[in-house]
């Protein structure tokens, strides 16, 4: 047990601070502080000893160096089962230091801005915070260490119920303690690493993400889950405001991902329907209603069950036609009140509410055994390629405004990957087969009769006529691929033969 009759309080986030060290007070803990925090604590009528009094040293440098001193940092690292260290802070007149409640200057905020000077990034990088920290955890069998303001209640109701705090709870908060530096750091080397870099990779790669929920499961019943966030980033789903259902799993975020990803891609009223981390449905229209009918009748069966994505706020008209079947999520940029009380009678169906806008760059990671691959996101899309007309007709422009569509649709669908579409609608999807063709009869199987007069989009080149043989049998007019194989013109020539128009983007969209 770990009694505290010596507390030094130094926080930029002053959460709670002032009834921590009232607790603090009452227990019979002698506080001491400086600069904000003292004043903070002052204004409230708390008496402060001063850091310089324990020092005997005055703040220099405008406050830079203030707790890095011997006085200050012997208190924290004495340990108090070895008797020369207690003997030589008793010849230096040292008081024993019990418990730091030290959190840092906010560098990831500050560097959250993308305008933020570097100058400005520099001076918001803590240097005496972590040496307290770090001091007080190394020496965790003696010293208490709180740097998150959720730690405060735990502390005093152990100070008040036990005299003390137990050894689990310091090393508890020792863990916690060196994980909050070390997040501190990464960040610090990530940003100043990042800066006037031609390679977007550095030699070394620095990752920290902050664990934000315990899943039901991971994407098995067996498997244990968890969701990490980037500090200081609330964006996309794992930034998202959960409205109303169960717990959510490993699988209901990668799913919700894959959909707010595709969504985002337009402009018009858009409904997504993604199952197993593939789009199963897809429509465009002028109105969110039109939209969702679209998404739905593109393939009712695999859609029930799914997650499904708007990029409007839906109404009470849309939730009435989502509760005529069941959908394990639904995520929007909001929703109507009357909308909300319609899909919350499904009690376990997820709403979540997200902020529309695509995030900037980022890296697309993935983990293999030993190591981990890591390259740019595959943002480009249509307007970005050059598009060619590779056969002789020209595609209509209705045809071109499908293609266009189904084109921005196979990104986001696991390769091979095919995608036919009509009238802005996505009638047919093949994913993940191990040849092209595959994928071709899987798509034009699910659109059946609708296929005909359809445009069908491939994330890959044609290695064999085949797969345009398929296409054209099946009624398809219009074909978009990024081209580049040996035998193109072999697929060009069955185009031209059946009188379809295939274009060229010169860029390909595996997703693996």
């Amino acid at each position: 047990m770990i009694k505290i009759k010596r507390a030094l309080l130094s926080v930029s986030d002053k959460t709670g601070i002032i009834e921590f060290a009232q607790g603090l007070v009452r227990a019979g803990v002698q506080i001491i502080s400086s600069g904000g925090t003292a004043a903070t604590l002052q204004k409230a009528g708390l008496s402060v000893c001063p850091v310089e009094d324990v020092t005997g040293f005055p703040e220099i440098l405008a406050g830079r160096v203030k707790t890095l001193h011997p006085a200050i940092h012997a208190g924290l690292l004495a340990r108090r089962d070895v008797p020369d260290h207690m003997a030589k802070l008793k010849e230096l007149d040292i008081a024993p230091i019990d418990l730091v409640a030290v959190n840092l200057y906010p560098f990831t905020a500050t560097v959250a801005d993308p305008e933020v000077a570097l100058d400005q990034a520099m001076e918001n990088i803590d240097i005496g915070g972590p040496a307290l920290i770090r001091a007080a955890a190394k020496n965790y069998r003696d010293v208490v260490v709180a740097v998150d303001p959720q730690h405060y209640s735990k502390i005093l109701t152990e100070l008040q119920t036990r005299g003390g705090i137990s050894a689990e709870t310091a090393y508890q908060l020792a863990v916690s303690a060196f994980s909050h530096t070390a997040e501190y750091d990464t960040v610090i080397a990530s940003y100043l690493g990042g800066l006037g870099k031609k390679s977007p990779f550095p030699a070394t790669l620095h990752l920290t993400y902050v664990k934000a929920a315990d899943l039901r499961y991971g994407e098995n019943p067996h498997q244990q889950a968890a969701l990490y966030v980037e500090p200081g980033k609330k964006h996309a789903i794992p930034g998202a405001k959960k409205l109303h259902g169960k717990p959510w799993s490993f699988n209901n975020i990668n799913d919700a991902d894959s959909a707010w990803r595709l969504v985002q891609e337009f402009t018009l009223p858009c409904a997504v329907g993604v199952k197993h981390g593939n789009p199963c449905g897809v429509g465009l229209a002028e109105n969110l209603t039109a939209a969702w009918q679209k998404a739905y009748e593109g393939d009712p069966v695999s859609i029930f069950g799914g997650v499904v994505a708007f990029n409007r706020i839906v109404t009470a008209e849309v939730a009435a036609e989502l509760n005529k079947i069941f959908l394990e999520l639904i995520i929007a940029p909001g929703y109507t009140e009357e909308a909300l009380q319609l899909l919350k009678t499904k009690a376990n169906r997820i709403l979540l509410e997200a902020k529309l806008g695509k995030i900037g760059l980022e890296w697309d990671l993935k983990k293999v055994q030993g190591g981990l691959l890591v390259q740019e996101m595959d943002q480009i899309d249509y307007a970005q390629a050059d598009l060619k007309v590779a056969t002789e007709r020209v595609p209509t422009d209705q045809e071109m405004k499908d293609l266009k569509f189904a084109w921005t649709v196979v990104k986001h669908v696991k390769s091979n990957a095919v995608v036919l579409a009509k009238d802005q609608q996505i009638i047919g999807v093949g994913a993940g087969q191990m040849n092209r063709v595959g994928c071709v009869n899987i798509a034009v199987r699910q659109a059946g009769a609708k296929a005909r007069g359809a445009v069908m989009a491939s994330d890959a080149f044609f290695p064999m006529p085949d797969s345009v043989q398929a296409a054209r049998k099946a009624g398809v007019t219009a074909i978009i691929q990024p081209g580049g194989s040996l035998r193109d013109q072999d697929s060009i020539q069955a185009a031209d033969v059946a009188s379809m128009a295939m274009v060229f983007t010169g860029i390909r969209h595996f997703r693996h």
